[in-house]
């Protein structure tokens, strides 16, 4: 296109520059033409007065030498009254043409070795006619011809160089953000999805750019809630397989036991998968903005009262506290409920039958806080089981479930942290930030809490609104 519309722009700026430039070139020669022979008629002029008085010699002579150049004027009286016929100057035109314009009586110019003659009559007082000759050379009919072509040549070159570099910056105005454009659909199709077009150039061009900006967030958009939504429910049958594999675990022993329990941890093993698949794939998401989140005092009391038949059938104490009124915390309902799920269910996963959780949510003025701890046997390593959710598990276990709260947390700008509870076994803390303000100092990963010389220290300064 650029190239195309160059040699369209060269095509019509030439015809235009020949157009206009060849007929001017030959009024200028024309003209100047003109001008040397208006300039030999004054001459003629200046000795018309001068014949019509006296035919002397001598005194022609001096009207001739001071009209012009002996060399370039030459006068022609014809013989009359006894009188010898007298030239004076120097001749360039024929005598055939010398009689024919004195038969003729008229000026004429012709054409002679080196230049035009200019061939004016002139009657005499006797009644026979002189005949006035003024001689044109060709350097005097071409001066200044060429230097006003050369001028005019120079004009039009530059005028068809100076449309080329404009049309060739108007071709790339117009191919760039077609290049442009091109690259961002390889580069979409690639499976580069943040892949981006610079809405400049032609408004249709940027149109066409608007429209594939429009419809790349669409795409990323819906690929996001794909896997948003196959990380969603595959993480929400965790929770009935867990019920599952508690009641696999209780069905004795016998083949068709442990054939139930090993469909039970290979089909855990799949979802497993399909979770960290779909987590790994899609964008972490921004915390929700202001106006948005849900009741964290709900979200519990809901999830609790499903949680809470299953611990009673395993002889589990639980305790609730702080929903006793409303939380609001800055994320969604169903990831707030994803996370809790996903902590609980490691809490029966991970701990014998019998074993006492609490579930706690703390409102202070800078965070809202949720503790789930148990009175488990503890995590002996807590980093590696903060680390686990981005690698391969290990003992049975994939991390995926802290690895779903820790960036739940991180988009609001908080942390996860594992430490010891008060009820002698592993104390989960889920700290979300308001309006995703980050705290200085804070890590992007969970914090880990550990017990030096028989106390309780944490790795960050424990917040005033902590119990």
């Amino acid at each position: 296109m650029r190239w195309a519309l160059v040699k369209v722009c060269l095509a019509v700026t030439t015809m235009v520059v020949v157009a206009f430039a060849v007929p001017l070139g030959l009024v200028i020669k024309e003209m100047a033409r003109d001008r040397a022979f208006s300039n030999a008629e004054r001459q003629a002029a200046a000795v018309a007065p001068a014949l019509s008085i006296t035919t002397e010699r001598d005194q022609l002579e001096r009207v001739v030498a001071s009209a012009g150049s002996d060399a370039q004027m030459a006068v022609h009286i014809p013989a009359a009254d006894g009188k010898p016929a007298v030239d004076i100057g120097r001749r360039h035109a024929a005598d055939a043409d010398i009689a024919t314009v004195r038969r003729m009586g008229r000026a004429s110019t012709t054409e002679v070795p080196g230049g035009s003659t200019l061939l004016q009559p002139v009657a005499l007082s006797s009644g026979a006619i002189a005949v006035v000759e003024v001689y044109v050379p060709e350097a005097e009919v071409t001066n200044g011809v060429g230097t006003a072509w050369a001028v005019l040549a120079g004009v039009g070159a530059a005028l068809v160089v100076g449309s080329v570099a404009v049309a060739d910056r108007l071709g790339v105005r117009m191919v760039r953000p077609a290049q442009r454009l091109v690259e961002g659909a390889h580069e979409l199709g690639e499976g580069r999805l943040g892949a981006r077009v610079p809405e400049e150039g032609p408004t249709e061009l940027r149109l066409a750019a608007v429209a594939f900006n429009s419809m790349a967030d669409q795409v990323v958009q819906l690929l996001a809630n794909e896997r948003e939504l196959a990380a969603d429910l595959s993480h929400r049958l965790r929770t009935p397989l867990t019920v599952l594999r508690l009641n696999a675990a209780s069905l004795g022993e016998g083949p068709a036991a442990e054939q139930t329990r090993a469909a039970v941890a290979q089909l855990e093993r799949e979802v497993d998968t399909i979770i960290r698949t779909a987590r790994e794939a899609k964008p972490q998401t921004a915390a929700a903005g202001p106006g948005a989140g849900c009741d964290a005092a709900e979200v519990v009391r809901e999830r609790m009262e499903f949680w809470s038949a299953l611990a009673e059938d395993e002889g589990r104490k639980w305790r609730v506290a702080g929903v006793d009124r409303p939380v609001r915390t800055p994320v969604a309902r169903a990831d707030l409920a994803a996370a809790l799920d996903a902590l609980l269910g490691n809490v029966f996963r991970h701990t014998p039958e019998g074993t006492a959780f609490a579930v706690d949510v703390h409102n202070g003025d800078d965070a809202v806080i949720v503790l789930v701890s148990d009175a488990g046997p503890g995590i002996p390593d807590p980093e590696e089981a903060m680390l686990r959710g981005s690698g391969s598990g290990s003992d049975g276990s994939t991390g995926l479930g802290l690895d779903i709260v820790r960036r739940l947390a991180e988009s609001t700008g908080g942390d996860v942290r594992i430490g010891a509870s008060v009820l002698g076994g592993t104390e989960v803390r889920i700290w979300f930030q308001p309006a995703g303000r980050r705290p200085a100092g804070r890590t992007r990963r969970g914090a880990v809490r550990r017990r030096r010389s028989g106390r309780l220290v944490s790795t960050f300064n424990r917040p005033r609104s902590l119990p």
